[in-house]
This record gives C-alpha cells, structure tokens and sequence, in this order.
C-alpha cells in the first residue's frame, strides 16, 4: 500500500456540496493499495502513519508523530498513486488493486487508524472528491509497504 502524508494546518475533503471529512492540525493522507496487498499491509501501513515523526518537537525537529502531537488524520483514497509513469504521456493504473480490493483496503486502513488514535476523518472511496489543505512547511512524504510477491 501508498500512502502520501502531507503535514497540515488544516484539510478537508467535500463531495458535492457536502464536506465528508475535515480536520485541524495534523496528516492528510492519500492512500491506495496496489495488486498483492492485503490486511497486513494495511495494519503496517496505519502503524507507519501514525508513528511517522514529522512534528516539531521543543527544539524544533522533526522528533513527534501525530499521535504525540494531538493531530488529526485525514485519510483520502486514490488509486492514482499506484500509476505507472514510467513510459508515454498517459499514466497505466495495472498496478493499483481492483476496486472492490482497494475498497477494501482502504477500509481496513482506516479501521486500523481509528483503533489507534482519534480524530480520524475520510473521504470517500470512489467519489469525485475535492480535497483542500494547507500544506504546513511543507512538509510531505511518500510511504510504501511494498505489497505480497507473488509465488
């Protein structure tokens, strides 16, 4: 599974004219599983993003996670991040996991998160979604639990 953690002052997410989810201070991240992932990857992914220290500790560094700064995480689906880029001008998405799969993942993910801190808010899987922050630094990080190999 992918995630990228954006460090925020604030985000939110809105479908339609509805706002599905928002927070204050702390992550907003996109998340998507790829082809091979499975429960484990998405329990070891909540643990990466809860204890990623990426918060000012007193003498300035980069030394909290966002469980020990009180945050907020935001987590937003999307499979884009599993593209292909590697050749031509249009992205392939073969290496993201099916939608029923990434559904389901990405369940799991925030099931785990939210057993493990609060608050925890989303957006929503499969919807057209628009996604504001305030990038604080900035400051963001790509994270990968690389999926199962095949046998």
């Amino acid at each position: 599974m992918i995630a990228l953690l954006q460090r925020v002052s604030e985000a939110r997410v809105v479908c339609g004219a509805e706002t599905v989810g928002a927070i204050g201070p702390g992550l907003c991240v996109l998340a998507c599983a790829e082809r091979g992932d499975g429960p484990r990857q998405a329990a070891r992914l909540a643990e990466r993003i809860l204890a990623f220290r990426v918060f000012a500790d007193a003498a300035g560094r980069m030394n909290r996670s966002v469980r020990e700064a009180g945050g907020g995480v935001l987590l937003v689906p999307q499979f884009t991040l599993a593209a292909d880029t590697r050749s031509g001008n249009r992205p392939s998405f073969t290496p993201a996991a099916d939608p029923a799969t990434g559904q389901t993942l990405f369940e799991a993910l925030v099931r785990e998160v939210s057993a493990l801190h609060a608050p925890v808010a989303t957006g929503r899987f499969g919807a057209h979604m628009r996604v504001a922050l305030v990038n604080d630094g900035p400051v963001t990080f790509w994270l990968r639990v690389e999926p199962e190999r095949a046998a």
